[in-house]
C-alpha cells in the first residue's frame, strides 16, 4: 500500500511563492503539477506556446532558451529563476545575476557541469572514480620525447588547448595507455544517444576529425560494466544533503528505457555512490537538485554524467518517496525546508513511452490500457510532434514485493505487460536482468 503524503497545507508558507522556470518541455511540467501544492506560481520562458508545461503556467515568456532578454522578462515575474536543462548561455545570464536576479542552481556551481569536458576535469580534481578520458584534440599531437615525457607537466597525457603548433602532424594518434575501441563524446548538447558516436578503430576515429571540431569533443575507454545505475541528490542553503534511493536504468539504443527502484546493488554501493554525490554538492557549494549517471561493473562505481536538474531516472519519485524529485526541486527554490526522500513502498519500475510508428498502434487506446494495469500511474506529456524513440510519456508502477528477488520477477512481469501494449521502437529488445 502506498503510504499517505503529508498535507501540504500543513507547509509554512513558502519565502517565496514565484518561481520562474526557463524551458516548458516535460521537466517543466511535472514541476508545474507541483507547484499549486506547495503554494507556488510556476513563470515559463518557453520556446514555443505549444510545449507541454505551457496551460499549467501561471504566465508565459516566449523565447528559446538562449534568449537573455526573454529572461529578462521572466525574472521581472518572479522571485527565484530555476532551469528545466543545463543548455542555457551562463555567460549573458551573469549580467542578471549582477542586477539581483536569484538563480538556483547558482550560476558559479553551474559552470562546472555546462559540459561533459567541464564535468571530467572537474571529476579529476576532486579524484572522483571516472572512465579514463582525453581531449580529442590530444589525438592530433606529437608524442613527447622521452626526456620531455619526464619532466613535462603533461606528462600524464593531458595537452591544454591552443598548445598544438600549426605545423603538427594531422595523422591521430592515440595517447598512451589508451586503445580502440574508444567512445566518442560531443561536450555539449548530448543527450539520449545524440553526440556520442563508438569509435571501433582508427578509421572511424580518422572519420570522426574529418567530420568535426577536435575541440569540442572528448574521448573515453569503452567500459565493461554490469549494469548501470543512477542516483539524484539534494543541497540545501545550510549545507543539508539528501539522496534518493540508487537506482538501476537500462538504454535501448542510447535512450532511457526503464529504471528500476531498488537498484540490485549492495548497501557498500549505495553508500559509496551517496558519499561521491555529497562530496560533489559540498565542493561545488551547489544549492539545487544533481543527477548522477554511474557505470557498475568489474572497476567498480564510475561516474558516466552528471545533470544538474531533475532527472528521467528520478520520475519514479512521483508516485514511489515522500517528496518527488519537481516538489524538491521547487522546495530548494522556495527557500522551504527539503522534504524526505524516503520511499513509500518496496520497488518500483518506471517505463518510458518513446514514440513509435503510427501504424504500430493507436496512442489514445494504447495510453488507456497502460492506465489500467495494476498499480499504474500513467503520465503523458502532451508534446505536440512525435517521432521514433521520442520520450512521449512515462509509466510507473508500483511494487509490492518483498525481497530482491521477488521484486525482480514483479518487474519483469509488468514489464512484459507494458511491452506488449507499448513495443519498443524497432530493433529495440525487451530486457530485464
Amino acid at each position: 500500500m502506498v503510504q499517505d503524503r503529508p498535507d501540504p497545507f500543513s507547509l509554512p508558507p513558502p519565502a517565496v511563492t514565484s518561481i520562474g522556470v526557463v524551458g516548458g518541455g516535460q521537466l517543466a511540467l511535472m514541476l508545474a503539477q507541483e507547484a499549486p501544492g506547495l503554494g507556488l506560481q510556476l513563470h515559463l520562458q518557453a520556446a514555443s506556446a505549444s510545449d507541454p508545461a505551457v496551460p499549467l503556467a501561471s504566465s508565459v515568456v516566449l523565447g528559446d532558451l538562449d534568449d537573455v532578454e526573454a529572461t529578462a522578462e521572466l525574472a521581472r515575474r518572479c522571485q527565484v529563476i530555476t532551469f528545466e536543462n543545463e543548455w542555457v548561455p551562463l555567460g549573458a545570464l551573469q549580467e542578471l545575476r549582477q542586477a539581483g536576479v536569484r538563480f538556483l542552481p547558482n550560476l558559479d556551481a553551474l559552470a562546472a557541469l555546462m559540459c561533459k569536458r567541464a564535468q571530467r576535469e572537474l571529476l579529476q580534481k576532486l579524484s572522483m572514480p571516472t572512465p579514463r578520458w582525453c581531449p580529442l584534440e590530444q589525438v592530433l599531437a606529437p608524442p613527447p620525447a622521452p626526456q620531455e615525457a619526464q619532466e613535462s607537466p603533461q606528462a600524464a597525457g593531458f595537452i591544454p588547448p591552443g598548445a598544438l603548433g600549426a605545423d603538427a602532424p594531422r595523422r591521430p594518434e592515440l595517447p598512451q595507455g589508451f586503445q580502440f575501441p574508444l567512445m566518442a563524446k560531443s561536450s555539449r548538447g548530448g543527450y539520449d544517444g545524440k553526440g556520442t558516436l563508438p569509435i571501433p578503430d582508427q578509421q572511424a576515429l580518422e572519420a570522426l576529425l574529418a567530420t568535426v571540431d577536435p575541440a569540442g569533443w572528448l574521448l573515453e575507454e569503452l567500459v565493461a560494466f554490469d549494469m548501470e545505475l543512477a542516483l539524484v541528490a539534494a543541497r540545501d542553503q545550510g549545507g543539508n544533503v539528501v539522496c534518493y534511493p540508487l537506482v538501476q536504468t537500462h538504454q535501448q539504443q542510447q535512450v532511457c528505457d526503464w529504471v528500476l527502484f531498488p537498484a540490485p546493488v549492495s548497501h557498500a554501493v549505495g553508500a559509496f555512490a551517496r558519499n561521491i554525490a555529497a562530496s560533489l554538492l559540498t565542493a561545488l557549494d551547489y544549492v539545487g537538485l544533481l543527477a548522477i549517471e554511474f557505470f557498475y561493473g568489474p572497476a567498480g562505481l564510475q561516474i558516466n554524467e552528471l545533470a544538474p536538474r531533475t532527472h528521467n531516472s528520478g520520475h519514479y519519485t512521483i508516485e514511489a518517496c515522500a517528496c518527488s524529485q519537481f516538489g524538491q526541486q521547487l522546495r530548494l527554490a522556495a527557500l522551504l525546508p527539503m522534504g524526505s526522500p524516503e520511499p513509500l513502498v518496496p520497488g518500483a519500475l518506471m517505463v518510458n513511452l518513446l514514440g513509435r510508428e503510427r501504424s504500430e498502434g493507436s496512442d489514445e487506446a494504447d495510453c488507456q490500457a497502460l492506465a489500467a494495469l495494476p498499480g499504474a500511474h500513467l503520465h503523458w506529456y502532451g508534446k505536440s510532434q512525435t517521432s521514433p524513440g521520442r520520450k512521449l510519456g512515462h509509466l510507473t508502477l508500483l511494487l509490492q514485493s518483498n525481497g530482491a528477488e521477488a521484486l525482480r520477477r514483479e518487474a519483469l512481469e509488468k514489464l512484459q505487460q507494458v511491452r506488449a501494449i507499448w513495443p519498443l521502437p524497432e530493433g529495440g529488445k525487451l530486457r530485464l536482468q
